[in-house]
């Protein structure tokens, strides 16, 4: 396994300085973020250390170079909007941003990319599957062509209001998973895995890995505390930031020493980057950054 982080927490960096921020920490691999260039409202959205749109061969020899440097790999292309959006002018640019990631890939040595499968969070996933099918059979399709595989983040994306009712991503539960890949049943489609968005929903973390280990792509390292004290004020049905926290690994609910050993059992033998979506250590450059360190100590025992 190698250990690497998302590179959304660090925004106001160029790709370069991300690697080498790496390294001096020991990081093994980055995530890197290719959203278009411009503005999202998106917490950690819209963060673009290799703009897609504008490669050439001259940036990607710049970009292979900086990786052989600073002996930092690049784990995977990373973009996460939705693309299942009940706009159908949104939804075909964000498609065509991901079929962009799948092309360019090969070009720098890559073999992977991370997103999400979106919904409409007005309808139900039974309303959703007609239009996955349509939109996502394509795409898979693209990426075994390039042979590059597309791992599904398992993110419920319906954190608040602006998200209900549904989330704006399908793919939140292994009796989804089990549906889509039954519908496309493909060597390239399969997941990123976060064993957060598990514990929001109290479902067992460690289970997945056993049982769909196979389509282990890639994996993220978020942890999530759970506040009882709010959930007993507001309850399940209430919008879940209003009664969770995302944190850093080690400070939340996920037993990350079950966590690996149940990784090792299976064989993964993948990228595990940590995501820092911690509000108590957002802010300055120098808290976003000690959060990484502080991740990396934590996390490296177990690699």
């Amino acid at each position: 396994m190698q250990l690497g982080f998302v590179s959304a927490i660090l925004p106001e960096l160029n790709l370069k300085q991300v690697l080498h921020q790496a390294a001096r920490i020991g990081y093994d691999c980055v995530e890197i973020m290719c959203w278009p260039k411009g503005k999202a409202k998106r917490r950690y959205a819209g963060v673009t250390h290799i703009d897609v749109a504008n490669l050439d061969k001259k940036k990607i020899k710049t970009i292979t170079t900086l990786v052989k440097q600073t002996g930092v790999q690049i784990s995977a292309l990373g973009y996460y909007p939705n693309p299942l959006v009940a706009n159908s002018k949104e939804s075909k640019i964000y498609v065509a941003q991901i079929l962009k990631l799948i092309e360019i890939a090969p070009l720098l040595g890559l073999n992977t990319i991370n997103t999400f499968v979106g919904r409409d969070q007005n309808k139900t996933i039974d309303d959703n599957w007609d239009r996955f099918l349509k939109v996502w059979i394509p795409i898979v399709k693209a990426a075994e062509k390039k042979k590059v595989r597309i791992g599904i983040e398992n993110c419920p994306m319906s954190f608040t209001k602006s998200e209900w009712p549904g989330g704006q991503n399908l793919a939140i539960s292994p009796a989804v998973w089990t549906r889509m890949f039954k519908a496309i049943p493909s060597d390239y489609f399969g997941l990123n895995y976060d064993p957060s968005h598990m514990v929001l929903q109290g479902m067992d973390y460690l289970a997945p890995i056993r049982d769909f280990s196979s389509k282990f792509f890639h994996v993220h390292a978020k942890d999530l505390k759970i506040d009882q004290h709010q959930l007993d004020q507001v309850g399940l049905f209430s919008h879940p930031s209003l009664w969770h926290t995302p944190k850093l690994p080690g400070l939340g609910q996920v037993d990350w020493g079950n966590f690996f050993s149940t990784l090792s059992d299976t064989g993964y033998d993948g990228a595990v980057c940590v995501e820092i979506e911690d509000r108590a250590y957002e802010g300055p450059l120098a808290r976003r950054l000690a959060a990484l360190e502080q991740s990396y100590r934590y996390l490296r025992q177990y690699m």
